[in-house]
C-alpha cells in the first residue's frame, strides 16, 4: 500500500505585517568621499543622486544592525520574538562562510527555535527572501516569518574606484511576513541573467586572495561596468516591473507607492517614465541620504515611507530589487 502524504495547512495568504530599519550612525558625506577620487560633489549627485551614506562602526556588525532592525518589525507588527518562526537573512557582506549569520540573530532576539538561514541574491535579496517568506506562511511551515535584508558594503568598497567609492552604503531592513484573509503580497516576477554575471562581480574570491600575498593585493572589493549595468537596469527592469502590476492585476493608477532598489535615483527617474507612474504615485528616493545598501534597501526605503508619512497602511506599492547576478525581483504589496 502507497503511502498518503498530507497536504500542507497554511493562511490562504501573507501580507507584510510590520517593518523596521537601522542605519549606523556614522554620516558620510560625499566630501570625504573625495578624499580618495578626483571627482566632485556634483559629479556624484549627478551621476547618482547619493549625497551620504550611512557607514557602519566596529560594533555595527551584519547581525547587531539586523537585531535592531528585526526587532523593530516585530514590535511593529505586534509580536514577539517568540511568535516567529522563521528568520531569512538576505546579505552579500556577511564574511563568516558559516553558519549563517540568521542563526546568531534568532538567537539574539530571543525567538527561539525557528528555521534560520541566509541566501544570497544581491540588491534582489529582498524581493527573493520576501517571496520564500510567503511561500512559508501559506504552505503552514511557518506563522511568522522575519525577514532581513542587511548589508556592511563598506567593507567591500574600494575607496579608490572613482566608480564605486561613492555608491555603497551599510545597513539593515526588515519586514515581519504573516497570515493574512486577503491577497496582500502578488505573485513575484524574478529570474536571472547569467550571462552578465560580470558586470557587478567581487575582484577576488576569498580562495584566490587566500593563495596570493595579503601585503600585495587589495582586499576583495565589488567592482561594476557602470554603463552596462545602467542600460540593463532601465530598459529591462521596467518591464520586469509591469509584468508585476500585470500579474497582481494592478495598474499604474491605482498605485500609491513605488519603492525600487534604492541603486540610482537615474534609474529611478527613468523607471518612472517608461511605467509612467501618475503624479499621486510616491517614490522612495532613499538612495539620496542611505546609498546603495544593497538587499536592505527596499525595506530600509519602506520603513522611511512610512515613518515619515509619505506613505500610509494599506497603501499598495510596487517593489523591485535588481543587481549582481544579474538577479531581479518584483511584487506588488500591501504596506503594513
Amino acid at each position: 500500500m502507497t503511502a498518503k502524504i498530507r497536504p500542507s495547512k497554511g493562511a490562504p495568504y501573507a501580507r507584510i505585517l510590520g517593518v523596521g530599519g537601522y542605519r549606523p550612525t556614522r554620516v558620510v558625506p560625499n566630501e570625504e568621499i573625495l578624499k580618495h577620487i578626483d571627482s566632485s560633489d556634483e559629479w556624484i549627485r549627478s551621476r547618482s543622486g547619493i549625497a551620504t551614506r550611512h557607514w557602519a562602526g566596529p560594533d555595527e556588525t551584519v547581525a547587531t544592525m539586523s537585531v535592531e532592525a528585526g526587532g523593530k518589525a516585530i514590535a511593529d507588527a505586534g509580536l514577539t520574538p517568540e511568535q516567529i518562526g522563521g528568520v531569512i537573512v538576505s546579505t552579500v557582506s556577511h564574511f563568516k562562510q558559516t553558519p549563517a549569520v540568521a542563526t546568531e540573530i534568532a538567537h539574539l532576539l530571543g525567538t527561539g527555535k525557528p528555521a534560520a538561514f541566509d541566501i544570497s541574491a544581491g540588491c534582489a535579496g529582498f524581493g527573493y527572501a520576501l517571496t520564500l517568506a510567503k511561500g512559508m506562511i501559506t504552505d503552514g511551515t511557518a506563522e511568522h516569518v522575519l525577514v532581513i535584508g542587511v548589508e556592511r558594503l563598506s567593507d567591500l568598497t574600494d575607496l579608490e574606484d572613482r566608480a564605486t567609492a561613492f555608491l555603497f552604503g551599510d545597513g539593515a531592513g526588515a519586514v515581519v511576513v504573516g497570515p493574512s484573509r486577503e491577497p496582500a503580497i502578488g505573485p513575484t516576477v524574478w529570474g536571472s541573467e547569467g550571462d552578465k554575471s560580470d558586470t557587478i562581480t567581487q575582484t577576488l574570491p576569498w580562495d584566490v586572495y587566500r593563495e596570493q600575498n595579503a601585503a600585495d593585493v587589495r582586499f576583495p572589493a565589488l567592482r561594476q561596468e557602470g554603463q552596462a549595468v545602467f542600460r540593463w537596469a532601465v530598459y529591462e527592469m521596467a518591464k520586469v516591473a509591469q509584468q508585476a502590476l500585470d500579474e497582481a492585476g494592478v495598474s499604474a493608477d491605482e498605485l500609491d507607492a513605488f519603492i525600487p532598489h534604492q541603486a540610482n535615483m537615474r534609474i529611478i527617474d527613468s523607471m518612472i517614465k517608461t511605467l509612467k507612474l501618475p503624479e499621486h504615485v510616491t517614490v522612495a528616493r532613499d538612495v539620496e541620504t542611505t546609498g546603495n545598501t544593497s538587499a536592505a534597501s527596499i525595506p530600509l526605503a519602506m520603513e522611511r515611507l512610512l515613518a515619515t508619512g509619505q506613505a500610509k497602511s494599506g497603501d499598495t506599492a510596487l517593489v523591485i530589487g535588481f543587481g549582481a547576478g544579474l538577479v531581479y525581483a518584483a511584487t506588488v504589496v500591501t504596506l503594513p
